[in-house]
């Protein structure tokens, strides 16, 4: 019903939210004699602040036209690389009319970047692909929004999840593959890569971990603690809702995007506040780079997409409630997983020293689960000043962050040359 109830109330508002936008095109483009009357600014501002506070996100592009690489610039054509009903494998496909720059291209390690499937679309993480596309060959986990899956296609579970990744490692090829997971995925492809070197198949290069809670019980957060206050019946009645008729997946049970959102902005709701008067401000003062720049964050920001029930309920049980994985006790599609049988993949972690969704010490806990991997093959970093977001993206991402991930690559991917 409250999924009925939300889709009702968007329809609602969607004069007002069209009004809103075209009059602050009106009251404030250059070709409009009412952007000359006295106070149009003002009136533009409002209109502007009205039409994003009721507008309807959708999911953005990832936008990576060219980048810099080894000197040059480089265009860049995004390709399904492999199509899953609930994951498209994407690949940033690299292009050159120089032999000798193909080459170099050619040569750099390819990576796959699992893109958390916990709300946000994975150009979330537009920055990070960005940034590994001068120096490596990127793929990305492009999570389809579950409210876009027909329900012919099947439930999917958090076992999914992992079989999803240990086929987008096989597709790429593990023997040369560096893997990076943010956030929430480090769990499943932690299971992934201990469930290959379980059956003897070959595994990734490296694991990079970033800000993941492959051990909740390390350093709780408000997150944690929401999902540990709780039974998960109390999250199936509550959370859980069928996807309306106006969509492909109608009747499919799902977490909705917009309850997630709603958790996003609850977590710090005067921050938001402060940042959409500020954006108000900058509208009146015309300061249209800051103006910008606000537009640009909230697009992404305000654009997530509904989950499986399936995935989220095993994801409450299994990595919040039942501590599964660091326990010993996880089972996916009937094997354990035993992330001590890996032994050739290198293991590097990374967090941020002021995460307040994955607290310090959740990530550095697979260490101790890889007890098969060599002490010099595994490496762990505090990310000063940083927070959630900022051990991906931004500038810390680009100018600390970054570069220690990329010399791991490159040391352990020289090493297995």
């Amino acid at each position: 019903m409250l999924y009925h109830l939300h889709e009702f109330n968007r329809a609602m508002l969607n004069p007002l939210v069209a009004w809103s936008e075209a009059s602050a095109r009106i009251f404030s483009g250059s070709e409009s004699w009412m952007s000359r009357q006295p106070g149009a600014d003002r009136v533009a501002a409002n209109y502007e602040l009205l039409y994003r506070l009721g507008k309807d996100y959708e999911k953005p592009t990832f936008d990576i036209g060219a980048i810099q690489a080894h000197g040059h610039t480089v265009p860049i054509i995004e390709q399904v690389a492999l199509s899953k009903p609930f994951c498209n494998l994407v690949r940033f496909k690299r292009y050159s009319d120089e032999l000798d720059m193909l080459k170099e291209l050619k040569a750099d390690p390819p990576v796959l970047v699992v893109a958390p499937l916990s709300g946000h679309h994975a150009t979330l993480l537009r920055d990070t692909v960005r940034t590994l596309l001068q120096d490596h060959k990127v793929y990305i986990t492009d999570w389809v929004d579950a409210r876009m899956v027909p329900v012919a296609a099947g439930p999917f579970h958090l076992d999914d999840y992992v079989e999803y990744i240990q086929e987008f490692i096989r597709h790429i090829g593990a023997e040369k593959l560096h893997v990076i997971s943010v956030c929430q995925p480090t769990v499943p492809v932690l299971a992934a890569v201990s469930l290959l070197a379980s059956n003897g198949e070959p595994t990734p290069r490296t694991m990079t971990m970033m800000g993941g809670p492959i051990d909740t019980r390390v350093s709780p957060t408000r997150v944690n603690d929401l999902a540990t206050t709780q039974p998960l019946s109390w999250f199936e009645t509550n959370v859980i809702h069928d996807v309306t008729p106006n969509y492909p997946g109608a009747g499919r049970r799902v977490y909705p995007g917009f309850l997630q959102h709603a958790g996003f902005v609850a977590m710090n709701p005067s921050r938001h506040f402060q940042s959409h008067w500020d954006f108000y401000q900058d509208l009146l003062r015309g300061d249209l780079d800051d103006a910008e720049a606000h537009r640009k964050f909230y697009d992404e920001y305000n654009a997530v997409l509904d989950m499986p029930a399936e995935y989220y309920l095993d994801t409450i049980a299994t990595v919040f409630q039942q501590f599964l994985l660091p326990r010993g006790l996880w089972d996916v599609s009937g094997e354990r997983v035993k992330p001590a049988a890996i032994t050739k993949t290198a293991l590097f972690t990374v967090e941020g020293e002021l995460d307040d969704i994955a607290g310090l010490g959740q990530t550095e806990a697979a260490h101790d689960l890889c007890s098969g991997i060599p002490a010099d093959r595994r490496e762990h970093r505090v990310v000063e000043g940083a927070g959630h977001y900022g051990i991906f993206s931004g500038r810390r991402w680009r100018q600390t962050v970054y570069p220690q991930v990329r010399d791991f690559i490159r040391k352990f991917d020289k090493r297995a040359a």
